[in-house]
């Protein structure tokens, strides 16, 4: 509430009240433009939701760890666009601190300036950097762009938490009116001054009662010193508060209950996101070297086949074998080629698609730890040599006879890893540790606050107001009480008219049954997850010693064609089919290798129990007593 008190004052009375309203609305101004500047606004915003996210990890995750959006300028990214001189489209390429600033820019040391690990890596001129996995897992933290995204949802979803909780705060508010009138349509031209300044806090409970209360002044009276009849010193007071409709903490405190919750869904939703990318990271990681294995076998396989086809043209050439024999090494050797090749684009192709993945550009010079997939392989190795020392010591005696039934074995969990672990214990580990059903577990609540706070807007609202004004009606700056006003206000609204109402009350059902069934849809989704990983992990434990069967029986084959070959009682067909076959098993080897590995993984991030750092590395959960009977 604001009274302008319009006075008459003579021209010198003006000239002194312009005067000094000239200096006050200066003194204001400067005032108010140095009591916060935006990059204090930006500062004090980063303060209050870093001091959010702390708290809600601590609640949600039962931890806290290091938060932060601002991206360091010394990312490896920008590092590699730079260093290896790589294609670029603008100053945006390199970040936002690269920017020119645009006219009217705030003053504001934006982003500030900040260090990262990835300053450590060591780029050499014209040479590739070499990622081993645990690289390449913080690296993606620090680079990717999905991954700077969901940081900067949980940092905003902090922020709305922060303005809902400013609807419960003390709102403070200054300000000022000032009108300037000349009237010339008298004898004599009149000018007269108004200025009225006000400042006021406004607070609402958690109960719906809302206080409100202001000062205010004419301050040209007040500065001119008695230019007018009074100083027009006043003040006010009101209060509201509803009865029905609206009131009650869980009904005008639900915006803020809710912004709460949303925190800690995000909190849980990262965390989540953060397995899923350690996870996504590491498999496309084991493609790239995976299939750099591919094209090892393959170059070996053309080499192979380039030597068989010499040496088919020298046996063709001395009448040894016929012509057709020589054409069909001369095909296989084209084959072999066009597998070496297409190997090699296509490790080229996964490899960019890894990069781009951890948020590194594409055409940087990266490559990868082969000693990755060598630690993963020590197992196959294992496997190998067993069945290749088995090999040598079976003979037609110990074979069974041919007539001999035949009994199918099937697979066991005789030599199981140790997370192939029961169904029934695996299902119950995951149900108490997937945060994402605890989140539509809690949308369930959600829900439920939503029907009441529906089913409250149904009813009648009635709202008890009241407000008293005092003024300084002695002229002497003081406020006094014995001429104040005041009145009282019972507002009552029928709930005659509530279509809107009804229609929004009748969707809140549905939407319960929604997040209800949520739940359920969830519930089913993680036990079919998990019994299809623990599938995936007996099947390639399976694939795994089935692969390196093959591998040793493709060996043995080539090695005995060879022979067979050189003496004449097989064809070179025959010869080319087990390097052929060969070259199979040997990546069906790798890729059971992988799959068993990637297959621990994704079962631990769907138990729940996968646990990723704020640097992106992971900690394996540690399966010790879990019963692995089928």
């Amino acid at each position: 509430m604001t009274i302008n008190d319009l006075g008459v004052v003579n021209r010198e009375a003006s000239r002194r009240g312009g005067i000094l309203l000239a200096g006050l609305f200066l003194c204001v101004g400067i005032g108010l433009t140095g009591c916060r500047s935006p990059q204090q606004h930006r500062e004090k915003a980063d303060q209050v939701a870093a001091k959010i996210i702390r708290q809600k990890q601590e609640e949600a995750l039962g931890k806290s760890e290091p938060f932060s959006i601002e991206r360091p300028s010394d990312i490896l990214r920008w590092r590699l666009l730079q260093e290896q001189d790589l294609p670029r489209a603008g100053e945006a390429s390199l970040g936002t601190g690269r920017l020119t600033p645009i006219a009217h820019w705030p003053k504001d040391n934006y982003p500030p300036a900040s260090s990262s690990p990835d300053a450590e890596i060591a780029i050499e001129p014209n040479k590739p950097l070499k990622l081993t996995l645990v690289d390449a897992l913080q690296v993606g933290a620090r680079n990717s762009f999905d991954y700077q995204s969901r940081k900067e949802s949980v940092f905003q979803t902090a922020l709305a938490l922060d303005l809902r909780r400013n609807d419960f705060r003390n709102i403070s508010t200054a300000g000022t009116d000032s009108q300037l009138s000349v009237d010339t349509t008298g004898d004599e031209t009149i000018t007269t001054v108004g200025n009225s300044g006000e400042v006021g806090i406004t607070r609402t409970l958690r109960n719906g009662l809302t206080l409100s209360g202001a000062i205010f002044v004419d301050l040209v009276n007040l500065l001119t010193q008695g230019g007018a009849s009074s100083l027009g010193l006043g003040g006010d007071v009101s209060v509201s508060m509803p009865l029905l409709r609206g009131a009650g903490k869980y009904i005008v405190a639900e915006p803020l209950t809710q912004a709460e919750r949303d925190v800690v869904y995000a909190m849980w939703g990262f965390e989540r996101f953060k397995r899923q990318f350690a996870v996504d990271i590491a498999r496309s990681y084991f493609d790239v070297l995976s299939q750099m294995d591919s094209v090892a076998n393959a170059r070996d396989n053309y080499r192979s086949s380039i030597t068989s086809a010499r040496w088919s043209r020298r046996r063709a050439d001395a009448g040894r074998i016929p012509e057709i024999e020589v054409d069909q090494a001369v095909q296989s050797e084209l084959r072999a080629r066009n597998n070496w090749i297409s190997a090699q684009e296509q490790f080229k192709r996964t490899l960019d698609e890894f990069k781009a993945s951890i948020g590194l550009p594409p055409d940087a010079l990266i490559e990868l730890d082969p000693n990755d997939l060598e630690q993963l392989r020590a197992r196959s190795g294992e496997i190998l040599e067993s069945i290749r020392a088995e090999s040598t010591t079976e003979t037609s005696e110990t074979a069974p006879p041919a007539d001999a039934p035949v009994e199918l074995v099937a697979a066991s969990y005789d030599d199981a890893g140790p997370l192939e672990m029961d169904e029934m214990v695996a299902v119950e580990l995951a149900l108490d540790n997937r945060l994402d059903l605890r989140a539509v577990i809690g949308e369930v609540y959600d829900a439920q606050r939503q029907v009441v706070v529906r089913a409250d807007a149904l009813r009648a609202e009635l709202t008890l107001g009241g407000s008293a004004g005092i003024f300084d009606d002695d002229d002497d700056g003081s406020l006094s009480f014995d001429g104040a006003n005041y009145a009282a206000l019972l507002s009552l609204d029928l709930p005659i008219e509530r279509t809107a109402e009804r229609n929004a009350y009748r969707n809140s059902l549905i939407a319960l049954e929604r997040a209800t069934r949520n739940v359920e849809s969830l519930e089913d989704d993680i036990k079919l997850s998990i019994r299809n990983q623990l599938r995936t992990l007996l099947e390639s434990r399976e694939s795994l010693k089935i692969q390196a069967q093959s591998v040793v029986v493709a060996e043995k084959r080539v090695r005995s064609s060879q022979l067979f070959l050189e003496a004449g009682r097989i064809q070179i067909r025959d010869l080319l089919e087990a390097q052929d076959d060969l070259l199979a098993a040997q990546n069906s080897l790798t890729s059971a290798v992988v799959s068993y590995r990637i297959a621990e993984l994704a079962l631990q991030r769907d138990l729940g129990l996968l646990k990723v750092d704020d640097k992106g590395l992971w900690q394996e959960f540690s399966p010790e007593g879990i019963d692995h009977d089928s």
